[in-house]
């Protein structure tokens, strides 16, 4: 049977790292990247925070509670991508069949690579070691034949891991694996699991692809194939990015539409910044909004041509604020930006008509 090399390759607490990498004094101690007023959430955290139990997307009082004296540090996304551009090239340098995930994390098929290097678990040492001379951070890798075991694989030693999953103990391997590491298995899907029984990869292998199916829709054919070491999807250099938005959380709750307007403006810019940064085209503009008790709403409309300036964002966005209740009182806004275009309907015209009396 035909195996291909897969890597994945995922950056160890990066934002974390990064701060700690550039500012001495917060090395060897708990931070968090992030914002600490009463609305903050935790974007990322270090391994020293994590310890107590401390992870993104936390709210920051929370972690308070749990780290008294936890430091946060506002973001810096402009270094963190710049890093990222660093860490990309790394990896270009192998092979060209390259699939980043986010900024910290990526998919290398070196199954042909660049340096012609024999050995997938020889071309991931040399890109971690590469990494951290270049750029003093800590990689963690994951070497099998499929991209379901590399990402489980680069999970497993963290940080600073190195694991690899050979084809003759891969389903042995996840049989005895903890259905939560199983990659795209979240917490809710975890506990449904478990009511089934279902608590190791061994368990779920007994079931049949039907019942999965019938209980968690098309995601039961992934979870049965998993179970058996299967992931036919290939490594993907050209993934389109399919949105890009921006959230404000605000510092307290509005109920005023002209208020909403004028923080919209910011978030609208920054949407703007980025799809200009990435040469990012969308037709259709979705407002977010999360009311005081976190209920979220999202309304959109699509635009015959892209969007590509703000006047036209915030028309949009003027609109779509106005066809929601903001009485409840408003926590967070957020706009982004969708890539509807498809082959499909790239020439596709949008039809007015005109009703009459």
């Amino acid at each position: 049977m035909y195996m291909r090399k897969i890597i994945h390759i995922d950056m160890d607490a990066f934002y974390a790292s990064i701060e700690q990498r550039d500012n001495k004094e917060l090395r060897g101690k708990p931070i968090a990247v992030g914002y600490s007023g009463n609305r903050g959430v935790v974007a990322a955290a270090s391994y020293e925070a994590r310890r107590y139990g401390i992870k993104s997307a936390m709210a920051s009082k929370t972690a308070l509670r749990k780290c008294p004296h936890l430091i946060f540090v506002p973001a810096r996304f402009d270094i963190y991508r710049s890093v990222s551009s660093q860490i990309m090239d790394i990896f270009h340098e192998y092979t060209d069949i390259v699939e980043p995930l986010s900024l910290d994390e990526a998919f290398l098929d070196v199954t042909e690579n660049l340096k012609n290097i024999a050995s997938a678990t020889q071309i991931a040492k040399e890109i971690k070691a590469r990494i951290f001379e270049e750029t003093a951070l800590i990689a963690s890798a994951g070497v099998s034949f499929n991209k379901f075991l590399a990402k489980i694989a680069s999970d497993y030693n963290k940080p600073n891991g190195l694991f690899v999953i050979k084809p003759k103990i891969a389903e042995s391997f996840i049989e005895q694996l903890p259905i939560e590491q199983f990659f795209g298995v979240g917490k809710v899907t975890a506990k449904t699991m478990h009511q089934l029984g279902i608590k190791t990869g061994w368990d779920l292998k007994q079931k049949s692809e039907e019942m999965l199916v019938n209980i968690f829709g098309k995601a039961g054919h992934m979870y049965y194939q998993n179970a058996r070491a299967i992931d036919n999807r290939l490594v993907n250099p050209n993934r389109i990015r399919k949105s890009i938005g921006a959230e404000m959380t605000f510092d307290h709750d509005i109920d005023s539409f002209d208020e909403l307007y004028a923080e919209m403006k910011d978030v609208a810019a920054d949407v703007i910044n980025r799809i200009s940064r990435r040469s990012f085209e969308g037709r259709t503009v979705t407002l977010k909004i999360k009311y005081a008790d976190f209920k979220v709403i999202t309304r959109s409309k699509t635009l015959n041509a892209p969007i590509k300036d703000i006047d036209t964002l915030m028309l949009i966005g003027d609109e779509l604020l106005r066809m929601v209740d903001i009485s409840p009182t408003v926590r967070l806004l957020g706009l982004s930006i969708k890539n509807s275009d498809s082959d499909i309907w790239r020439d596709a015209i949008q039809l007015e008509i005109d009703f009459k009396d």
